[in-house]
């Protein structure tokens, strides 16, 4: 009963066997191999249109160097305000972007609210040097609380952003799992509404150590390769990178995957609706569940082997967990089994 996170799971075999097969023989380093440009192309394909893509080691590199590349002087970054940028990065975006700000924007659950957007960037007059400027609009998809972005809130959010010439980036690190629980496609949950940068997560469904940038204006790409090298994030033998991603994308694998581990948070969602003792914190999609336990049953959870973390009420909920009882949140995989979902009902039955 591993609901920690999904970077608790494995890597897919199709994956290993990818690394394993592209372990052998001789490769040109540093991006150009042609299993690189190979991935590069699928990328194109993914997306519907020819993108810049960078691959990165870490989520935090992805987002933080995505950031950099827009940064400005005195730069300013809109975000939620519990965005991962702002609670689960020490600082990362700020150093890489050399200072730049991270100012909060309040929305429900997890999401940014357009109006307060738009109050947000008011606040910052064009010209007023002590105020800095802002240079971008970061947004989660999947959000830091299971919940998902529909295509035209995307859009709106995109046309905010862009009025002020603002970059309009998204955290993609379960991007997969938004696909999913939204029917949409790539392009559709992109650039088709107004996303200019993108971090492309596979880490955390499937694959060992895999995140891409993906800029979808290739033009404007042409400082990100020294921006990256800058960032201790160029790796010489990238074809091993290449070679998950190829795996990834390889039959729709990844979209697989994500499936099944949205399918499994569906159980527990389902299971958390029928208790008598247990309850969702607030609905949810994707592969994160959010779940209110009172003490004595999240103590006797952990003693039967259940891991999951507690988790800090979102700042627009601060009443939500009353004496005696304790927000968590549970994390489905790729890997997660359909009879370890089934136990750990049984304890919230």
């Amino acid at each position: 009963m591993i609901f920690a996170s999904d970077n608790w799971s494995g890597a897919h075999p199709a994956v290993n066997a990818a690394l394993a097969r592209h372990s052998e023989g001789m490769a040109s380093a540093y991006g150009s191999s042609d299993l690189d440009k190979a991935v590069e192309k699928r990328f194109n394909e993914i997306f519907e249109r020819e993108v810049a893509v960078f691959f990165v080691g870490t989520g935090t590199a992805a987002n933080s160097l995505a950031l950099a590349s827009v940064n400005r002087p005195g730069g300013v970054v809109l975000c939620h305000r519990e965005a991962h940028i702002v609670e689960d990065e020490c600082g990362a975006p700020e150093f890489f972007t050399h200072g730049a700000r991270m100012a909060p924007v309040d929305g429900p659950n997890g999401l940014i609210d357009p109006v307060n957007l738009r109050r947000e960037i008011a606040r910052f007059k064009p010209g007023h040097v002590h105020a800095g400027q802002p240079m971008a609009v970061s947004i989660s998809q999947p959000g830091e609380a299971g919940t998902l972005y529909s295509a035209d809130e995307i859009e709106t959010i995109a046309q905010i952003a862009h009025e002020r010439g603002l970059t309009l980036h998204m955290d993609g690190a379960r991007f997969a799992n938004g696909l999913v629980a939204t029917g949409l496609t790539p392009a559709e949950m992109t650039w088709k509404r107004g996303v200019d940068i993108l971090s492309f997560g596979a880490t955390k469904n499937g694959c060992w150590c895999a995140e891409a940038i993906v800029v979808f204006d290739p033009q404007k790409a042409s400082q990100f390769p020294y921006i990256r090298k800058r960032g201790a994030q160029l790796f010489s033998k990238t074809r091993f990178v290449a070679a998950q991603f190829m795996a990834y994308f390889e039959a729709g694998l990844w979209l697989d995957m994500a499936g099944h581990s949205n399918r499994m948070a569906d159980r527990l969602r389902a299971a958390l609706d029928a208790s008598n003792a247990a309850r969702q914190a607030w609905p949810t999609k994707g592969n994160e569940v959010f779940a209110i336990l009172p003490r004595d049953l999240d103590t006797r959870l952990r003693a039967d082997g259940a891991v999951f973390y507690e988790w800090n009420p979102p700042h627009s909920m601060p009443d939500l967990v009353a004496e005696g009882e304790t927000l968590v949140r549970l994390v489905t995989s790729w890997s997660t089994q359909e009879e370890d979902v089934e136990r750990f009902a049984g304890f919230l039955r």
